[in-house]
């Protein structure tokens, strides 16, 4: 007899009551600019589908043919029962790709960053970490035994004090997000890494909403603040603008990599990516190379869409990040914003209380380089209206 099951219940009630209660659109095709649901077509302007490829051609033509050539699946992890020359093609071109010296594949960045502290920092050492960081890091540094600091958000002074406060540790680790997915900001990686530099400290970046779009050639934050070759580690992910699939990896200094491989927990004892996902990164790659447009297109898409919104009224953050955040405030307010957005069409989703701070809520908008402009205009045209219809536009 399930004796707990009424706790449940009321527990899952309370979220419900809350307004918390997470409700997924039911999508009846392949993710793009434009989606198929079960009410309806609608432009899709909250996917992590960056550069547009999620289902480009050439990459489902890739996935198809590593299914012949490669099978469904390994059955195990590498180290038992083999790795395929895929997995190690992958590995190496995204070293090619960021100009690293070694890379690693993990199922998700999830698992690279759950096995990432563990695996490199002990008693003796200390990990810092930006009070922003994504969910994943901070559950990987409760799997460390490392001392622990926190630095107020991208606050440079404040990290200057934790790295002062952390000065007897034998090894320094100073982990950051390269873009904060709820906001669009990217942290200031070039005074983190002259900081790091001058407290000989590691520095590892979280690069997941970044690689392949930010920085002139889409290698991600470290391109564009020009330290490419001051960041130790990079992990990232596959299933965001490179493909939008699944898997993830930590890329950087050859004997971090190693002892990854020989140590990391969810690399040991976790199957590793299918062929088809594999086969299709390295094609992703090759095609932000081919197709440099495309990374530009991103970035115009991005600016177009944030220009409209800001001349029609809206409290816009400020930034070059296709994450566009709509702050509104009104809790109440931005939840009938969204679900008006999405009876007309455009299909975006509002952050309230405690996913952001009481009079932060906001829609988080995401451009994708498959976004054709009159998409971002007619975007730009139901965001007015429904604003002035809610009172919230002049």
């Amino acid at each position: 007899m399930f004796l707990d099951r009424e706790r449940f219940v009321e527990q899952l009630q309370e979220i419900e009551d809350s307004g918390l209660w997470k409700q997924e659109r039911l999508i009846t095709g392949p993710q793009g600019a434009k989606i198929s649901t079960s009410e309806g077509e609608a432009l899709n302007f909250c996917a992590n589908n960056y550069l547009g490829l999620s289902s480009h051609p050439a990459i489902l033509e890739t996935a198809h043919s590593a299914l012949d050539s490669h099978g469904f699946g390994l059955s195990s992890v590498r180290f038992i029962c083999g790795t395929q020359d895929i997995h190690k093609q992958l590995e190496q071109r995204i070293s090619t790709f960021l100009s690293t010296e070694d890379s690693i594949l993990y199922t998700s960045c999830f698992d690279a960053n759950g096995g990432l502290f563990e695996t490199l920092l002990g008693p003796e050492d200390a990990v810092i970490s930006d009070e922003l960081n994504h969910a994943s890091i901070i559950d990987g540094v409760r799997l460390c035994k490392a001392k622990r600091f926190r630095y107020s958000h991208a606050d440079m002074s404040d990290l200057q004090r934790c790295l002062t406060e952390s000065g007897d540790a034998r090894t320094r680790m100073v982990v950051t997000d390269g873009v904060f997915s709820m906001h669009g900001d990217l942290t200031p990686l070039d005074e983190i890494a002259a900081l790091c530099d001058e407290h000989h400290a590691l520095l590892v970046v979280d690069d997941s909403h970044s690689t392949g779009f930010i920085g002139k050639t889409g290698r991600g934050t470290a391109e564009h603040f020009g330290v490419q070759d001051r960041v130790d580690l990079i992990t990232s992910t596959l299933g965001k603008a490179l493909g939008g699939a699944s898997g993830g990896f930590t890329t950087g200094r050859k004997e971090l990599i190693e002892l990854l491989r020989q140590r990391s927990r969810p690399y040991l004892f976790s199957n590793t990516l299918a062929p088809a996902i594999t086969a299709a990164g390295i094609r992703v790659l090759d095609l932000i190379d081919d197709e440099p447009e495309r990374v530009q297109r991103s970035q115009s898409n991005t600016l177009r869409f944030r220009q409209g919104m800001t001349a029609a009224g809206f409290d816009i953050t400020p930034g070059i990040h296709p994450i566009v955040p709509i702050m509104l405030g009104d809790e109440r307010k931005t939840m009938e914003m969204a679900e008006a957005m999405n009876q007309r069409g455009i299909f975006v989703v509002g952050f309230s209380y405690p996913v952001v701070p009481r009079g932060q809520a906001r829609i988080r908008v995401q451009i994708s380089a498959g976004h054709e402009i009159d998409q971002i205009d007619h975007a730009i045209t139901v965001f007015t209206e429904v604003g002035k219809d809610l009172g919230l536009l002049n």
